[in-house]
């Protein structure tokens, strides 16, 4: 297997030569970064200033200084993970990491990064989800999802699903899976993992998200996105969106793709799949996560990520990350990004 540019995987021609996208979303809140250089310098002015005399002197206002050590603590921080680290998936207190080159997933201490423990899943895990218990990573080599308990790694589960299974999204009762080669969705019953259905879809299904009622496919080879009812998985339209699409994620109103091969997102109207926008978004946007107010992109081919408010599409700034950014997820306070580059994730 060798690296592409962005949250495309190309396996070799022994491997039947696909490409493939993933995504991973978030939820809820997170307060911006301060912006601007010169208020930056500022407060690591300030900063200096409080280390040496142990009172801050500085004609900076109150409001600066009180945020002097909030931004220290929100700079980027990276943590060690397995090899080649792509989906990622917050259960409640903590960070899972498909860990794509080393066929395991790595469980991250939310608050500060410690790594809770490494556990062997199936041949090159890709997506991650969380269900409120258990923990579910799709297996891209072995056409299976494994499914571990959140609370100690314990693995509960392998199941046979399509055709290398790539994204994955949990709908409150059940886990979709996206099968890349397969042009489809597997449904399983998250309770027991039976099988309640395979839906084709559009070419290349990479990601997958969950709106309340339905479940939106990005189709990578095809350009568009499908929405399938999730009750019984009858499809319900297909709409065009950029090239490419790789990541997908639920704002509260809006379906947001992220296109990897047109270098945007995709922000359409969930009710009616009405296209109410694009917006540039780096180069190579993958992953994709919201965190209650604002989109945050990973752009692959530029080691950063894009920061969009959700009601209008302005770019709130890009910030830099690790090597290949793929996936992101939202803790409630942070975001994480994996860098299937290298063996580490960042934390924003």
């Amino acid at each position: 297997m060798k690296k592409q540019t962005l949250a495309i995987l190309r396996w070799s021609q022994s491997d039947k030569s696909v490409i493939v996208a993933i995504f991973l979303s978030g939820l809820l809140g997170i307060v911006p970064l301060l912006a601007g250089a010169q208020e930056q310098s500022e407060v690591a002015t300030a900063t200096k200033t409080a280390s040496t005399g142990g009172v801050v002197s500085s004609p900076l206002n109150p409001l600066q200084v009180a945020m002097m050590h909030w931004y220290g603590a929100n700079l980027t921080t990276q943590f060690t993970a397995g090899t080649n680290p792509f989906g990622a998936a917050f259960d409640g207190a903590n960070i899972w990491v498909a860990d794509n080159g080393s066929n395991k997933v790595t469980k991250l201490r939310a608050s500060d990064g410690s790594i809770l423990g490494s556990f062997a899943v199936g041949a090159a895990p890709t997506g991650v989800a969380f269900d409120g218990a258990n923990i579910w990573v799709a297996n891209i080599h072995g056409n299976t999802v494994t499914k571990l308990r959140a609370s100690d790694g314990t693995v509960l589960g392998t199941f046979a699903v399509g055709t290398q299974p790539v994204g994955l999204a949990f709908d409150g009762a059940d886990i979709w899976v996206t099968n890349n080669t397969g042009n489809s969705v597997t449904k399983l019953r998250a309770s027991d993992g039976h099988l309640l259905g395979t839906f084709a879809v559009g070419t290349g299904a990479a990601a997958a998200a969950f709106d309340g009622a339905n479940i939106w496919v990005a189709n990578n080879g095809s350009a568009s996105v499908t929405k399938l009812r999730a009750s019984d998985g009858h499809v319900l339209g297909t709409f065009a969106v950029g090239t490419e699409p790789s990541g997908v994620v639920f704002d509260g109103a809006s379906i947001w793709i992220a296109n990897f091969g047109s270098n945007n997102v995709t922000k359409l109207l969930a009710s009616t799949g009405a296209n109410q926008g694009t917006f540039a978004a780096g180069a190579g946007p993958n992953g994709i996560a919201f965190d209650g107010a604002n989109i945050w992109v990973t752009d692959f081919n530029g080691a950063r990520v894009t920061k969009l408010q959700a009601s209008t599409g302005a770019n709130l700034g890009t910030f830099s990350v690790g090597l290949e950014p793929t996936a992101a997820a939202f803790d409630g306070t942070n975001i994480w990004v994996t860098n299937f580059g290298g063996t580490t994730v960042s934390k924003l």
